[in-house]
């Protein structure tokens, strides 16, 4: 167990120090930050490192064995309306408290509980569909296609400021505790089905993000949202007394803890019944498990705990004093939207799972690249959409028609990890350092929060899926074995290789 933490923990530095680098760097030249802060963001970045590593420990022995038995034996044994129901609990369960969609709810113009209980159960509609899909062996670009058509014909019918939201709904509802759950709950129900849909596997974040899509549209037209509302301004402080610094981290720890227990506990109570009258897993295993489920949970609360204390008020102020420099802000963008992907639990975990169920295939610092080439286009578009003022649709309906297209003629198995990684692309970090840093630019120029700001979490969610894709058709033309090795993966191996052990 040291050994494993202590790799974990060199994994973590190693993917903090970039961002840390680059923020203090700003900090001491273009974008000139209070002592005060920088010491408050070099404290977080420490809060960082250690829930990093912790989390990644408890998603390992925890989060995806629970979510690979729970597939398993309801794929096997259960009636297919217990399958449903158990899925759209689970899919509420793990977003109604998910951490990011908690910190986007603070921002929307409208009640926050009923907000995060639309899109909770817009989760919980769609995991039903991907249930649906994987048992009744659903091709996954189908549905995609037919969702985002449908999707796009809504968007004619609505106001600017509905649009930009309702994609930021979809985007937050994959963050890291819901990924490496809902991955693996997905694998183990495929796993069990067979091997001759390759791509059932992959595709249940993907789908997950697009349920909150359609409620919250739904929802947000119903309130009565128009392109005047006003969101209030993010307000950020600090200090240069030390003490100060340190209770602002002990401050938020309680509530912070609060939030992140109330999606642990109901999702260790739904496995314990599972145990209790379907599973019977062996008691080593059970006690590994629950000390996962205690890893997941300080690790995620600690990891919280620093990026709103330390990178959200950092974001904000360099994006207020960027925008005033517009080719310096897009410049400044691009690079942090690369970086920043490097300390993003959730992406760590797809592509380490990805690597392995592939057999080292498709490696995952490949994925890496990919992501975050994509995040960091689409932070550039986003600093470019709050210079320009033009609209988010601009951007979206081109990324989504081109990765519509592509789903048709990769191999299969890329289209679910494509769509996948956009959903696991705006996590903590997008949404506790990209969204306040587009905020503070939006305030500096004067622009309509609603219809300029928000929105750049769904850009973050949809470039990812065009580079991969991209990524997918370069893999089919290179070299016709590797794209039947590929599509030719055999999905009850996957167990073999997600089994806990």
């Amino acid at each position: 167990m040291k050994n494993i933490l202590l790799n974990k923990f060199k994994e973590s530095f190693i993917s903090v120090l970039p961002i840390t680098i680059l923020v203090v760097l700003l900090g001491f030249t273009i974008a000139p930050l209070e002592y005060g802060l920088i010491v408050q963001f070099l404290i977080s970045c420490i809060f960082v490192l250690v829930g990093m590593s912790l989390f990644s420990l408890g998603a390992d022995t925890a989060m995806i064995p629970i979510g690979q038995n729970m597939g398993s034996y309801l794929s096997k044994n259960g009636k297919l309306w217990i399958t449903l129901i158990c899925s759209f609990v689970l899919g509420v369960l793990v977003t109604v408290a998910e951490p990011d969609l908690t910190v986007l709810a603070g921002y929307v113009p409208i009640d926050k509980t009923l907000f995060i209980l639309f899109v909770s159960v817009g989760v919980g509609l769609f995991l039903m569909v991907g249930v649906f899909r994987v048992l009744f062996k659903i091709k996954l670009n189908i549905i995609l296609a037919i969702s985002y058509f449908l999707i796009f014909v809504l968007v004619c019918f609505l106001s600017n400021s509905i649009v930009p939201l309702s994609f930021d709904a979809g985007s937050v509802t994959t963050g890291a505790i819901s990924v490496p759950f809902i991955m693996a709950f997905g694998l183990g129900l495929s796993a069990v089905r067979g091997s001759d849909n390759e791509d059932s596997g992959f595709g249940m974040i993907a789908l997950s993000s697009i349920g909150p899509i359609l409620v919250v549209m739904l929802l947000l037209f119903l309130s009565g949202v128009s392109d005047a509302s006003v969101v209030s301004e993010t307000v950020t402080s600090s200090t240069n007394n030390f003490g100060l610094i340190i209770m602002s981290f002990l401050n938020i720890m309680p509530e912070t803890f609060l939030e992140v227990a109330i999606i642990i506990v109901p999702i260790g109570l739904f496995f314990g019944l599972f145990q209790i009258f379907a599973l019977k897993l062996p008691k080593q295993q059970i006690i590994k498990i629950l000390f996962g489920l205690l890893w997941t949970f300080l690790g995620i609360s600690i990891f919280l705990v620093g990026v709103t204390v330390g990178f959200l008020p950092v974001g904000t102020v360099i994006g207020t004093i960027l925008a005033k420099t517009p080719w310096l802000f897009i410049l400044v963008c691009v690079v942090l939207g690369f970086v920043m992907m490097a300390v993003e639990p959730a992406v760590q975990v797809l592509n380490k799972q990805i690597e392995e169920i592939t057999n080292g295939t498709i490696k995952s610092s490949v994925m890496f690249l990919c992501i975050a080439f994509g995040v960091a286009v689409a932070l550039g578009l986003c600093a470019v959409r709050i210079v320009t003022g033009i609209s988010i649709l601009w951007i979206l309906i081109p990324m989504y028609v081109v990765s519509i297209i592509l789903c048709f003629i990769t191999p299969k198995i890329f289209t679910g990890i494509a769509f996948d990684s956009g959903g696991v692309a705006t996590g903590a970090m997008s949404s506790t350092f990209a969204f306040p840093l587009i905020m503070g630019a939006c305030q500096t120029v004067g622009a309509n929060p609603l219809t300029q700001a928000f929105g750049c979490l769904g850009v973050i969610a949809a470039a990812p899926i065009v580079t991969i894709l991209i990524l997918g058709f370069i893999y089919k033309l290179s070299t016709n074995k590797t794209a039947k090795e590929l599509a030719k993966q055999d999905v009850s191996k996957r167990v073999e290789i997600l089994e806990f052990d």
